[in-house]
């Protein structure tokens, strides 16, 4: 058996060989061409929102859950969200009407350290687990220690 390895002209010739046949095979390949009718309308019909989002009140306890994992879990801080107050919408489907539904909410978290923050949160139609229910994304003004919604959990409101 050759070791092709060990003359750099050996290696060097095998590494032209190489690249000749990949793009010798690319060259006589076909081109791409656009998909006829049935390929498009077979199974790729688009998604089908029906704007039904959950109201605000309904998220509060997967934030509430999803901080405390958070906040253990990454930085090992004993925060916990006691309570909410003032919730309300601050906005439903802001952008155009075929964009994903969801409703946009605020209001004020107190926290186990007894200080009361602002939390800014959207209700995502099909945005959970394999779009199978709805999602929550949301912040809590002061705690975003990632910078995810920065600054001041903007990037979290419409």
């Amino acid at each position: 058996m050759r070791n092709l390895f060990n003359s750099p002209t050996k290696l060097s010739h095998t590494l032209r060989l190489g690249a000749a046949l990949v793009v010798g095979l690319l060259a006589f390949g076909g081109t791409a061409q656009a998909a006829n009718p049935f390929e498009l309308n077979f199974w790729l019909s688009g998604p089908r929102y029906d704007g039904n989002v959950a109201p605000c009140e309904r998220a509060l306890n997967v934030i509430s859950d999803q901080f405390h994992e958070k906040e253990a879990t990454f930085w090992n801080s004993p925060l916990v969200i006691t309570g909410f107050s003032r919730i309300h919408e601050t906005a439903f489907r802001p952008w155009q009407s075929d964009n994903i539904p969801r409703r946009y909410c605020s209001g004020d978290a107190m926290l186990s350290d007894g200080k009361v923050r602002k939390v800014h949160y959207s209700i995502i139609e099909d945005g959970g687990f394999a779009g199978l229910s709805q999602g929550v994304d949301w912040c809590v003004a002061g705690l975003d220690r990632n910078w995810a919604y920065n600054p001041s959990c903007k990037a979290a409101r419409p």
